[in-house]
C-alpha cells in the first residue's frame, strides 16, 4: 500500500469530521442542554417553594379573595380626579376649626405614579400648635389616602426678638400635603 498526497488529505478530512462535529454539533448541544437542566431546576425550585406556601394557606381561593377586597378598599379611599377639590376644601375647613390661618395654599402639578396619580399641595399655616396637633389627627383620620412630607415648623412666641403680641405656643408652618387621586 503506497501513502500519499490523496490517502493523507483522507485521513486529515476523516480525522477533521468528528473534531468539527464535537466543535460545531455536540458542544454546543451540551450547552443548551445543560442551560435547560439549569431553567429546569430553577422552574422546580418555584414549584417546591409555591408548594411550600400552598401548605401554608388552606384555602388559597379564600386568601385572593381576602386580597381583592383589601384592594378595592384601598381604591374606594381614592377619589377621582373630581373629587380632589372636595378635599382640599375638607383641608381648608379642618384647619379653621381647629384655629389655624391658612397663609397660603399652591396647589403643584399632578405627579403620575403606577395607577393613580398624586397631587402635590403646599400649605403654609399659622395658629397655635396644640390646635395644630389636633388638626394632624383629623387629617390622619380623613377617609382618603394623604401624605404630609417636606413638613418645617417655626415657634413665632417666645423668641428673642419675636413680636410681644403673639401668644405663646403660636407657630409657623409649612409643608406639603400630598394627595393620592384615580387619573382616570
Amino acid at each position: 500500500m503506497r501513502f500519499g498526497i490523496r490517502e493523507f488529505i483522507f485521513l486529515i478530512v476523516l480525522l477533521a469530521v468528528p473534531v468539527a462535529s464535537y466543535i460545531y454539533v455536540f458542544q454546543p448541544r451540551n450547552e443548551d442542554i445543560e442551560q435547560a437542566r439549569t431553567e429546569v431546576e430553577i422552574k422546580q425550585a418555584r414549584l417546591n417553594q409555591l408548594a411550600q406556601v400552598q401548605s401554608q394557606i388552606d384555602d388559597i381561593g379564600l386568601e385572593i379573595a381576602r386580597g381583592e377586597e383589601a384592594i378595592e378598599v384601598i381604591e374606594e379611599k381614592l377619589p377621582s380626579a373630581g373629587e380632589v377639590e372636595v378635599i382640599v376644601e375638607q383641608v381648608w375647613r379642618l384647619a379653621e376649626e381647629h384655629n389655624l390661618d391658612v397663609l397660603s395654599m399652591e396647589s403643584q402639578r399632578p405627579v403620575p405614579a403606577a395607577l393613580y396619580m398624586e397631587l402635590p399641595l403646599q400649605y403654609t399655616l399659622e395658629g397655635d400648635f396644640d390646635g395644630f396637633y389636633e388638626f394632624l389627627l383629623q387629617l390622619e383620620n380623613l377617609p382618603r389616602i394623604t401624605r404630609i412630607h417636606n413638613m418645617e415648623l417655626e415657634q413665632l412666641a417666645g423668641r428673642r426678638g419675636s413680636r410681644d403680641d403673639v401668644p405663646r405656643g403660636h407657630m409657623r408652618t409649612q409643608f406639603s400635603l400630598s394627595v393620592y387621586f384615580e387619573s382616570r
